[in-house]
């Protein structure tokens, strides 16, 4: 499948990262949380908004490519921050559930306009909070996205089924930095993947001087990320969830959630439709024109 890379600058080295993250750090702070349909009237304002939503150590800074390529094409987008993130105020290591990781996320849907109709993109681990979400605002969300993503379904507790969204970098060693937080009689509180495998298993095609970026703005992940279970207690979990559009994009020469587990996944809870990709795990890096393409084509 041929892809593209859109690039925001030409020149190399150092020189080249100090103007990316200048020009990164200045999107952040104007786009990340605004609407493209700001200068539209109110009539002419579509009522589809998508909601980007990030994996484990990444934060709404990921998205800058693909935010600029929605909102230049006039669709209303944002992109948050989970707790820990880099954009966020929260220390990873302070944060004790997944319900708290995912509360930037819960707040900004609770907070949107009633007719507004959600696209939910989720990334990697981020495919939990867009899960969680979509079990809260179900009737708001018009289509969930899953690129690469942890994609647990309702009900699923057994350990195969949560082995089958956990990355196994067991092939390249020790990869991980733990934090604890509490004292080191206590389980750690955070993890990050060691600077040295951040291109080896996210960006391997992805342009240098983004993962250059991302090594600077990654942050350890909290650990109750680990922690998502979604049961049925409420006795309408499942039935919101299963109204929701789904549509899977398999990343093909991923390195952090192989092929195979994405397959196994897809199996599990098929989606509406999957996609694919011959990208590392991070297209919105390595494909941002073609991963753009590919949502607006799943609508």
């Amino acid at each position: 499948m041929t892809y593209y890379v859109y690039k925001v600058i030409n020149s190399t080295g150092v020189e080249a990262q100090e103007q990316t993250i200048k020009r990164v750090r200045l999107r952040l702070v104007t786009n990340m949380h605004t609407d493209a349909g700001d200068d539209f009237s109110e009539s002419c304002r579509s009522t589809e908004h998508f909601v980007l939503v990030h994996g484990a150590g990444h934060g709404a800074w990921c998205w800058f490519r693909l935010l600029r390529l929605l909102q230049d094409s006039g669709h209303r987008v944002s992109a948050v921050d989970l707790a820990g993130a880099a954009g966020s105020l929260v220390d990873p290591n302070h944060v004790r559930s997944f319900d708290d990781y995912n509360a930037p996320l819960l707040d900004l849907m609770a907070s949107l306009p009633a007719g507004d109709k959600v696209i939910l993109v989720g990334h990697s681990a981020g495919g939990l909070s867009v899960v969680h979400a979509m079990h809260l605002f179900g009737d708001r969300i018009k289509q969930a996205i899953f690129i690469a993503a942890t994609m647990l379904q309702f009900g699923y507790q057994t350990e195969q089924d949560i082995k089958d969204g956990v990355p196994d970098l067991s092939e390249h060693g020790d990869v991980y930095d733990l934090t604890f937080g509490l004292g080191a009689d206590h389980p750690p509180t955070a993890v990050a993947l060691r600077k040295e495998f951040q291109r080896i298993i996210l960006y391997q095609q992805s342009p240098q001087e983004d993962s250059a970026l991302a090594s600077i703005l990654l942050r350890p992940w909290p650990m109750a990320l680990s922690t998502a279970r979604f049961t049925g207690d409420d006795g309408g979990f499942e039935s919101v969830i299963d109204r929701v559009r789904r549509v899977y994009i398999k990343t093909a020469n991923d390195r952090m959630v192989q092929p195979e587990q994405q397959e196994a996944m897809i199996r599990r809870w098929p989606p509406s439709k999957v996609m694919v990709m011959d990208t590392d795990h991070s297209p919105f890096f390595s494909a941002p024109e073609l991963l753009f393409n590919l949502i607006l084509k799943s609508l």
